[in-house]
């Protein structure tokens, strides 16, 4: 019998789970067992989780778990080096050449363990068969208009919290957008999750848009439209062959109208990152990094802006990957079959 052993979240504000207590009741009516670590943080309480039928294990102890286990989590792990034995579902940020993701392949290595990556599940087309896209783009185009109305008060926006929903996060925003002209967004990656979450939210603040994808990026820049637009807003990820949309001569090119970049995407460390005015990532607690004065350029680059409401993205993406999970019995095939090969593609070698 296949054990499904979900974790508890270790980074700071991470309050999402990747399945809900009716996707374990439909995981252990298809029999496989599964425990659920209890949780001070997770937007679902673990009642739900136990009427379900699954196991309740104390939090933060799936090192401890039978070593057939798979561990399904979504953020990061604890960056203590140690060696990781057990079969892995995760974002593991760790096949585009991120140091970071490097020193986590290297202790998969040592402990003989497997990453199935989030990311990599995908479809015999490609595409991915779960993703948090939609609200990521939702929330991420809400937190650089915040950013944008922080700079006509002559501020750098900061710090974020949860919502307890899409509701409250436009009264939020309305109310910061109070008498104020509203800015010109591009979204790029328009036609795909993030790029339509990022639009609903722009539409739902009168927020005038030019939506771009494929078609307008083929030719591979230069992109000057993007500096004439106050806000842009990235909603593609960083792959082999991505042109870059923001150069580093962006930060002091004298025609710049651009004052926010929204880089919903969030990957700046990896060699093939389209904005390049910036190297790190933002936080909760300064979600806004300025990386150039008069006029000011500010990037916001969160990445777990689902988070910012967990419940709804949490309900939504375990809708999306229950079918899959549903598979795990059949991990050399299909879906898990593709994410392995991946993983042990970016693992040769080391």
């Amino acid at each position: 019998m296949l054990h499904l052993w979900v974790r508890a979240e270790q980074r700071p504000n991470e309050e999402r789970v990747g399945v809900t207590p009716e996707g374990v009741a439909a995981l252990i009516a298809a029999g496989l067992q599964v425990t659920v670590e209890d949780s001070p943080t997770r937007a679902i309480g673990i009642e739900g989780y136990r009427r379900a039928g699954a196991q309740i294990a104390a939090p933060y102890t799936w090192p401890e778990a039978p070593r057939d286990a798979v561990i399904f989590g979504l953020k990061e792990l604890p960056e203590d080096g140690t060696p990781l034995p057990h079969r892995h579902i995760m974002f593991g940020h760790a096949f585009k050449g991120q140091p970071a993701g490097q020193v986590l392949l290297q202790r998969f290595k040592a402990g003989g363990g497997t990453l199935y990556d989030l990311e990599y599940l995908v479809d015999e087309t490609g595409r991915r068969v779960a993703a948090f896209g939609y609200w990521a783009g939702y929330a991420g185009a809400a937190v650089s208009l915040k950013c944008w109305a922080a700079q006509q008060r002559g501020e750098i926006f900061g710090p974020v919290a949860k919502v307890p929903s899409k509701a409250d996060l436009l009264g939020d925003l309305a109310a910061e957008l109070a008498g104020l002209s509203r800015p010109r967004a591009l979204i790029i990656g328009a036609r795909g999750r993030v790029g339509a979450g990022a639009a609903d939210l722009c539409a739902a603040m009168g927020v005038a848009t030019t939506l771009w994808d494929i078609a307008e990026t083929a030719h591979g820049g230069p992109f000057p439209e993007v500096l004439q637009h106050e806000i842009f807003l990235n909603c593609i990820l960083a792959r082999p062959g991505c042109p870059v949309f923001v150069p580093a001569g962006a930060k002091t090119d004298p025609a710049r109208a651009l004052t926010v970049i929204g880089d919903i995407a969030c990957d700046p460390t990896s060699d093939f990152s389209p904005v390049k005015v910036y190297d790190r990532t933002t936080s909760w607690e300064e979600p806004a990094l300025r990386v150039a004065e008069n006029p000011a350029l500010d990037v916001t680059a969160i990445d777990n802006l689902p988070s910012l409401m967990p419940v709804e993205s949490s309900q939504d993406y375990a809708a999306q990957l229950l079918p899959t999970l549903l598979t795990l019995t059949a991990l050399d095939k299909g879906v898990w079959a593709r994410a392995r090969a991946e993983f042990d593609r970016h693992s040769a070698g080391l």
